[in-house]
């Protein structure tokens, strides 16, 4: 006798795991893909490759069992650098998924890279108060920079690629230019009182901005390396963006090219630009007055304390490639999207569109929502649901 088919309402006893959220992101270093298809994510001692659609983690790259301390992506996202607290720099093939080259060159850890546009320089920053320059091919150091009293925080290439210049900015406060061509220093800038966290270029380079945890940010003319002036933003920065005048935003603030050109007051060039720190709000700056003419209503940060020092608000932000808006990353490991919109009254409101958490740490309890139990409530042991 056959056995009968067992009732629609029984349970299996096989499953298969569909498409499953893991932890990607431990705090640190992250690089945007040049289409901002993809994360490249610092999770412990590996690389996540996580897809910004979905935060489905589509690649991961060993590491050596010390932490991830910085990544670059190489122009066209073919090449990944990454560097952990043994030192050691890594060159990835992203098509395989492979390791190419790697080596050793500070005596600490690396805080910072960056890639020159041609793809055939690598920028360090270390921790040993040292800039090196690396021929990314051959693996071996072209340029070996001193000068620096303290960790060197951030590093920077100048837009053009004709003009081989190198900005660094230190905790001993100071901005340093970099001449790759006569391997020499060749400005010292020293306006802030505490570590310069973030640079940012205009467009046309005429303009270099420093921000630091002294809560000012200093604006530079790039041409002959002279201070122009403070913009005080009373919180510490730990990142700067220099808004584009054919980005949305640009478009949204009415800043096009035509309106950007020259300040009224002085004839120098004028920016927009936004600053992110301690606070958790984003806000936007115009260069001219040093006036602030956007700041987010309230904060989609969760503050864990009043305390100055304790604040735990916006530790990164970048502006994502073709018109998809802002990318700003938080204290807890979530990245969090925003398009910046004006409603019919003429009102600035900055719309979170996407969010994407890194780690959860302990998930101690879920439940499904809505009338179809398409939505997933997940609490763990931070402080968001």
């Amino acid at each position: 006798m056959a056995t009968p088919p067992p009732p629609a309402h029984a349970m299996k006893r096989n499953y298969r795991c569909v498409p499953s959220l893991q932890q990607f992101y431990s705090g640190g270093p992250f690089a945007v893909s040049s289409d901002g298809a993809f994360i490249a994510c610092a999770c412990g001692d590996e690389v996540k490759l996580v897809r910004s659609s979905d935060a489905s983690v589509r690649a991961t790259l060993a590491g050596d069992s010390e932490a991830v301390t910085a990544i670059a992506l190489g122009p066209g996202d073919r090449l990944l650098f990454s560097a952990t607290h043994s030192r050691l720099i890594r060159v990835w093939d992203l098509a395989s998924l492979k390791c190419i080259r790697s080596w050793k060159g500070h005596d600490g850890p690396v805080m910072g890279m960056a890639c020159h546009s041609s793809g055939g320089l690598l920028a360090t920053a270390g921790a040993d108060k040292k800039v090196l320059v690396w021929d990314v091919d051959g693996g071996f150091c072209t340029h070996f920079f001193k000068g620096h009293k303290g960790v060197v925080t951030s590093i920077m290439f100048h837009s053009d690629p004709n003009r081989l210049l190198l900005f660094s900015g230190s905790d001993d406060a100071s901005v340093r230019i970099w001449d790759l061509e006569t391997k020499k220093c060749i400005a010292v800038m020293e306006k802030h009182f505490s570590a310069v966290t973030s640079l940012s270029l205009s467009e046309d380079g005429q303009l270099l901005l420093s921000a630091g945890r002294d809560k000012v940010v200093n604006i530079w003319d790039a041409r002959n390396y002279s201070f122009k002036m403070t913009v005080p933003t009373y919180e510490m920065v730990e990142a700067i963006c220099i808004i584009q005048s054919d980005s949305s935003l640009s478009t949204c603030l009415g800043s096009k090219k035509s309106q950007i050109g020259k300040s009224k007051s002085n004839g120098s060039p004028r920016v927009h630009f936004l600053t992110v720190g301690e606070r958790g709000v984003v806000r936007i700056w115009s260069s001219e007055g040093a006036v602030c003419i956007f700041e987010q209503q309230s904060s989609d940060v969760t503050v864990s304390s009043d305390k100055d020092d304790s604040k735990r608000g916006f530790t990164s932000a970048i502006l994502l490639p073709s018109d998809q808006g802002l990318l700003c990353v938080t204290a807890d490991q979530q990245f969090l999207f925003y398009q910046l919109i004006k409603d019919v009254e003429g009102t600035f409101q900055l719309n979170l569109y996407k969010r994407l958490v890194g780690y959860n740490e302990e998930i101690l309890d879920m439940k499904f929502l809505g009338e179809e139990e398409k939505y997933l409530a997940v609490a763990t042991n931070l402080e968001q649901v």
